[in-house]
This record gives C-alpha cells, structure tokens and sequence, in this order.
C-alpha cells in the first residue's frame, strides 16, 4: 500500500468549472510538472558523473533503441528542430559515440547510429539512472512498485495515441 500524501492542491490553480476529471487533469499535470523538475535537478547533481549532456543522452538513446535513422526521423521524433540535432550529432560524432553510415535506400543520404562506445556509454547512464530510481523506491512495496511502472506505461501508450489522433 502507497505511503504517498495526497497531492496538495493549490486553490488558484484548481479548475473553477466543478467538473472532477478536469480537477484531477489539473493535479497529474502538477505532479508531472514537479516530478520533471526533480528529474533534471537531479542531473544537474550528477552533472559531474555523466558522460554526456541530457539531450546527448536522449539523442544517443534514441539511435541506441530505435536504430539507424537519418537526422531528420530524429528530429521530428525527439520535436527538435534540425538545426539543433545537426549541432548535438556533431558532437557526438566528435565524441566517437554516434557515426554516419550511407543510407542503403538513398545514397544522398546518410543514417545515424550509435557506435559500440556510444552502447557503452547509454548502457552506463542507464545503470547510473536505474540505480537512483531502485533508491527512491527501495521503501515500496513490491506490488506498489508494480503497479506505478504499469500505470505509467499505461499512460504513456495512452497520451501517445492521444497525440497521434491530435496531430
């Protein structure tokens, strides 16, 4: 059983329309938000252990699971601009962690991927990250823990197909 305190609300925040689906909206919206900042403060903390910066990572990460693409895929992906890809894949190609290869579909063109440094170095934040999360949640209950990585799979999928249907 979750030992967690109901989410405080802020009453000038809290829609006004009465309508309680709305209101709850509201509080995962904040709880989302907050968690966010938690997330990147604690980078910011580990800044010194990590071996490449978040958008190196989410971009490496991103090739390391999704496989070659070209910059374009990734950028429309990650809602980058190209620009800023073009700028982050530079470095990791500097960094020997991301290479080009000729695309087989279109010679012009090139595709992205991680280099076995660059899974070395994913595989090691990824380690790093699992380990904070295996902390922050070492006092729950197995079945809590359960049911928050199936819910939050749930909801991803969810607002996915929500954004696919939206856009």
């Amino acid at each position: 059983m979750s030992t967690a305190a109901p989410a405080s609300r802020d009453p000038a925040t809290t829609p006004e329309t009465g309508d309680p689906d709305l209101a709850l909206a509201d509080t995962v919206v904040r709880q989302l938000f907050l968690l966010t900042r938690q997330v990147k403060r604690s980078a910011e903390r580990h800044r010194p252990e990590m071996i490449v910066d978040m958008a190196g990572y989410h971009l490496l990460a991103h090739l390391r699971f999704g496989g070659p693409q070209r910059a374009v895929e990734v950028a429309a992906t990650l809602h980058s601009d190209p620009s800023t890809i073009s700028r982050q894949v530079t470095a990791l190609v500097k960094a020997g962690l991301v290479e080009r290869r000729a695309d087989p579909g279109d010679g012009r063109a090139s595709l992205l991927a991680a280099t076995d440094e660059g899974f070395r170095v994913i595989e090691t934040e990824r380690r790093r990250r699992a380990r904070v999360i295996a902390e922050v949640l070492a006092g729950w209950d197995a079945p809590d823990r359960e049911a928050l990585t199936g819910l939050l799979g749930r909801f991803l999928d969810d607002y996915q197909t929500f954004e696919a249907r939206e856009s």
